[in-house]
């Protein structure tokens, strides 16, 4: 018979996973910096992969998995072929493939997040908020769009959709939903207005993209300990 994961052993496991985290992204977003392309691509690819194990740790117990933790780990792992599938293309190729991955991973975020809809800003004032952020990257892409306009409508609407609801599960995923909102539309201003961000947009957009990552999944695992709470 195996003997059960002790609290203590799971709880060095989620650190060294969150340290591993912490290094390789530091590690990216330097590699960003000074153009060491080898080395950004070797860390891209491993940085998801290691984030989705500390979730894993992180949410181990005598209570299994939620349902939000599933989603959560499925959208990281759509993530992390975003992360490392398209560099197998180029041109619109290569952009639509991670558009359409990624695309898989706001779906599977939104569809765990909505369950807690009620919480989230969805029906309250506060949604003008992300609206009038959708319609001003709207405004500023669709000119330079061209015929990847419709793809670009239909990505950024589930990427706003999901943030809004991100906003249903804690503070800590709400920012992580924002921030990774921000980092999808630096992608689109630089694909078609222009990079206004410049200089360093690599760096720009991943620092944002690792940390909405993060705070999404670190906002999970809280929501996942909180739900266990009186349980243990």
């Amino acid at each position: 018979m195996t003997q059960a994961r002790s609290p203590l052993s799971a709880h060095h496991t989620v650190r060294a996973a969150g340290l591993l985290f912490g290094v390789l992204s530091a590690g990216h977003l330097a590699a960003q910096l000074t153009g060491a392309a080898g080395v950004a691509q070797l860390t891209q690819v491993l940085l998801m992969p290691v984030l989705a194990a500390a979730v894993w740790f992180a949410t181990a117990g005598a209570r299994p998995r939620s349902r939000l933790v599933r989603l959560v780990l499925v959208a990281l792992g759509f993530s992390w072929l975003g992360d490392s599938v398209p560099g197998l293309f180029t041109g619109d190729a290569r952009f639509l493939t991670m558009v359409g991955l990624f695309l898989c991973a706001q779906i599977a975020y939104a569809v765990g997040f909505w369950p807690v809809r009620r919480r989230s800003v969805l029906r309250r004032p506060a949604l003008a908020w992300y609206v009038l952020a959708f319609a001003a990257l709207l405004a500023a892409c669709a000119p330079g769009a061209g015929d990847l306009l419709v793809p670009v409508v239909g990505y950024g609407l589930c990427l706003t959709f999901m943030a809004v609801l991100a906003t249903g599960v804690n503070l800590t995923a709400t920012i992580g939903g924002a921030v990774f909102f921000v980092s999808d539309g630096l992608i689109a201003l630089g694909a078609f207005a222009g990079g206004s961000y410049q200089p360093a947009p690599g760096f720009w957009v991943m620092s944002t993209y690792l940390v909405g990552q993060a705070m999404i999944a670190a906002g999970v695992v809280r929501a996942h300990s909180d739900e266990a709470a009186p349980i243990a």
